[in-house]
């Protein structure tokens, strides 16, 4: 077997100039690994790093650290890096394939505790099975097949998410418009009256590695709150040190919101089943009032495209994007239509997510037969 380091030169791309115009050089960032759904460009190539379709792309940064991508061409972001193959005997979608198996091991073994970081040294120490390009190619394919019915099935939950945007659009409107004339109130008229009811992420120096225990209190990172998925746990912290940090206790039914990197804003809401724990130094956490805002209903409000673009553009940041000041985030304009009406949206969004849930299970037995090709095909097992 060879090492990664063996078969790629790894090389880290830099921060582009967005363009606001379509340009025909595309700028590549962490999302665009997962999908197309929202392309940029960029005017600049003479100092950034470019990538071609032969090279393997992975998120080096962030809690998305370790995402694989490929097939893609353009100039790449601070937040990734590119494996450019040293060899011709290698297929570009049988190694893209092998890593992407080796996501969860990548993220396991970054450095820092704040903002992850993929190791160098354990990536180029990666063993990679090579066996002839004909057989690399057969393999590649075989897990295209079982990814495309993944994908469908996570096309027909974007549908039903598409859905719910709709129905938040002919009941509401635009948020930032409000062309119906809303009641417009603050996040400190609509959540809990309690000194912790919003509250950033304590500062980095309280979260130090050399702190965390291997069980204990969860410590909740950006992860959570950017794929809706409470499920990993990397970090924990001691009784002591709970009781020490508890103003930043989550609790079921809070929202949890991004506050840095390319996924800035980013929400969740903190299942019944949650750990007990507290928020990191990139997050932010509310405790809205319900009887006067839903947790739903801030959630579509918060994430539609206007509200960002308005909200969120103008502090992207010179280099990692943040949050603004909460200063400012506390005098945010947040319609606030009768909670009979917002009501109303929770119900339907529930019926909708009835369905939804339907197709997440049968993602989760897509997914879970790809993992398991995956698997069989690196251990030699597939033909």
């Amino acid at each position: 077997m060879n090492t990664l380091g063996e078969l790629f030169k790894i090389s880290k791309g830099k921060k582009a100039v967005e363009s606001k115009i379509e340009t025909n050089l595309r700028y590549i960032q962490i999302g665009d690994l997962r999908n197309d759904n929202d392309i940029k460009y960029t005017t600049d190539s003479s100092s950034n790093v470019l990538c071609t379709r032969e090279d393997i792309l992975i998120a080096w940064d962030g809690a998305n650290a370790g995402t694989v991508g490929y097939n893609l061409e353009g100039v790449i972001g601070s937040t990734i890096a590119k494996l450019t193959p040293k060899k011709e005997t290698i297929s570009v979608d049988f190694i893209g394939r092998f890593l992407q198996s080796k996501s969860a091991f990548l993220r396991e073994n970054c450095t820092g505790a704040t903002i992850p970081h993929l190791s160098r040294t354990v990536l180029e120490n990666i063993k990679i099975p090579l066996p002839p390009l004909e057989q690399q190619k057969k393999i590649a394919a075989i897990l295209d097949a079982a990814d495309e019915y993944r994908q469908k099935t996570k096309a027909l939950i974007a549908k039903y998410d598409e859905l719910t945007q709709s129905l938040f659009l002919d009941m509401f409107g635009d948020p930032v418009k409000n062309e119906k004339r809303w009641e417009v109130k603050t996040i400190e008229q609509l959540v809990k009256d309690n000194k912790n009811s919003i509250k950033r992420g304590p500062f980095g120096g309280a979260l130090k590695k050399e702190i965390f225990v291997s069980d204990g209190y969860l410590v909740y990172e950006q992860f959570h709150a950017l794929n809706n998925d409470f499920s990993m746990a990397r970090y924990f912290i001691d009784e002591r040190k709970f009781q020490e940090l508890k103003g930043f206790e989550v609790e079921p039914k809070d929202i949890i919101i991004s506050c840095s990197g390319v996924y800035l804003g980013k929400l969740a809401i903190v299942p019944n089943n949650a750990r007990k724990g507290i928020i990191n130094q990139a997050l932010l956490k509310v405790t809205l009032n319900e009887e006067k805002m839903k947790n739903n209903f801030f959630v579509f409000l918060f994430s539609h495209k206007n509200f960002r673009e308005k909200y969120f553009d103008a502090n992207r940041g010179a280099g990692i994007p943040n949050f603004p000041p909460m200063s400012e985030f506390k005098k945010f304009p947040f319609i606030s239509p009768p909670i009979i009406l917002q009501n109303q949206f929770t119900a339907h969004v529930q019926e909708i997510e009835v369905q939804k849930a339907q197709a997440q299970a049968s993602l989760e037995k897509a997914e879970e037969l790809f993992n398991s090709l995956l698997q069989r095909a690196f251990k030699g097992e597939l033909e």
